[in-house]
């Protein structure tokens, strides 16, 4: 009799943070004895970023639960289509529609907080004498408007850790919506100021996804990591038969 296999859980991050993020989930995940990835997104293109982890994803062996925070969710809902991609795990995240952009998504709500305290920057791009933009969070008001509830010291350590998402990704349509066709959980952060609580509701309603609230700021994982790795075991043994 062939046993069941455990899936991997791969766990993408958001803009203006890293896989670092995820770093009191993981050890709730491998104590469990899921084998967990955590890659580092480019955050350069909703297009270019959904490619680099659907070729991450095709080099798993077996099943993989795809798990995206905020922007993350973006990411997913595009290279979630890779065939061992059993489930996708959305937290405070943006579950496009196909031919949706995020500023398209976004635009149909109220602006949170975050909009008001972005920063943007130029940055060259190789081999072209034109520019990108840069676009981070103002450190100063980043504890309040992303980490609320996360410890002060560990939020200005984040603050001035970010890894910004270049302004293209914004306007990029998702060629795809993987929770089309696969299972969906997703989590809204119910105290969330860096993205409209309501445009988490939205997305995860439309997709029919299995939905959980939590009273959190945008950085659930690190604010309440239980919980999070209650909502991923979920979905890991939906996978399972």
């Amino acid at each position: 009799m062939t046993q069941p296999t455990s899936p991997t859980v791969v766990l993408v991050h958001g803009a203006f943070a890293d896989a670092s993020s995820y770093a009191r989930v993981i050890p709730e995940l491998l104590a469990d004895g899921f084998d967990v990835v955590a890659p580092a997104v480019p955050n350069r293109s909703l297009i270019g970023d959904a490619a680099y982890i659907a070729s991450f994803v095709r080099q798993i062996p077996g099943p993989v639960v795809l798990v995206g925070h905020s922007y993350g969710g973006a990411v997913i809902t595009v290279a979630g289509v890779e065939d061992n991609v059993k489930a996708l795990v959305y937290l405070a995240g943006y579950a496009l529609e196909q031919g949706e952009s995020l500023g398209e998504l976004q635009g149909r709500f109220a602006d949170s907080d975050l909009a008001q305290a972005l920063v943007y920057t130029p940055f060259p791009i190789e081999g072209s004498t034109g520019s990108g933009t840069d676009v981070s969070v103002d450190a100063a008001r980043f504890p309040a408007v992303f980490a609320a509830d996360v410890e002060p010291e560990l939020a200005a350590v984040l603050a001035v850790s970010q890894r910004p998402l270049a302004a293209q990704a914004f306007a990029d349509a998702a060629p795809a919506a993987a929770w089309k066709t696969k299972p969906s959980w997703g989590l809204v952060s119910t105290a969330d100021r860096a993205i409209n609580p309501e445009v988490e509701r939205f997305g995860y309603q439309r997709a029919g996804m299995t939905t959980i609230e939590v009273h959190s700021s945008h950085l659930v994982m690190l604010a309440h990591p239980k919980k999070v790795a209650e909502l991923i075991r979920e979905a890991v043994h939906a996978t399972v038969h």
